[in-house]
């Protein structure tokens, strides 16, 4: 596929995130220009009122689109750790209170879990991607990524809880891969190449 299939929002501020989709796509073989929300001054903040990840992602790509007339993408995805019930879980990103202060955040969970012994420490990444187009279509797909909690941070790379987050089977926090060995099996990555097709389909309508 060669032709290209368009402008497509990612919506998020989350230049890392855009950078990430960007590279996503691009090893997907997907024909598009992506654009983050720093390009379209005025977009809503949209709040996450939902219930799981899908119906976040799905709010804020339809609000994206209906915002700027072009189809919009978004993903919702977290940290859900077995011995917090799941928690932070859509609750991720405000864990600590303030929306996006990554520092607190790992920080709480870390302090939540500090006498948890190594075998408890299991936890999951999840994230819900989510396509909508101004004309009312839409489409959702999901992927995760299992694995376990560290006792401090370790790595500089990624964003969120990348830095105490051991996937299953490596040794390294997913602060310590390279973004395309990340990309390669984190539940962002698994989403969006989920919802490839999709977007493929819908775009070249």
């Amino acid at each position: 596929m060669t032709d290209s299939l368009g402008r497509l929002v990612l919506a998020t501020h989350n230049a890392s995130k855009v950078v990430e989709l960007r590279r996503i796509l691009a090893s997907a073989g997907v024909p598009v220009e992506l654009s983050g929300l720093d390009e379209f001054p005025g977009a809503p903040e949209v709040a996450e009122t939902g219930l799981t990840f899908a119906e976040n992602a799905l709010l804020k790509a339809r609000a994206i689109a209906a915002f700027t007339g072009l189809p919009a993408v978004s993903d919702d995805s977290g940290l859900c750790v077995e011995v917090l019930g799941g928690m932070p879980g859509i609750f991720s990103a405000r864990w600590a209170g303030r929306h996006g202060d990554d520092a607190a955040n790992l920080a709480l969970v870390l302090a939540q879990t500090s006498d948890i012994a190594e075998p408890n420490r299991g936890a999951h990444f999840a994230c819900a991607a989510a396509l909508a187009l101004p004309d009312g279509r839409e489409g959702v797909a999901e992927g995760r990524l299992d694995g376990s909690l560290t006792f401090a941070p370790r790595g500089h790379g990624g964003f969120g809880y990348d830095p105490i987050f051991v996937p299953e089977g490596l040794s390294v926090t997913t602060a310590e891969m390279t973004p395309e060995g990340k990309d390669e099996i984190s539940h962002r990555g698994r989403a969006f190449r989920a919802l490839v097709p999709v977007i493929t389909t819908e775009l070249a309508c």
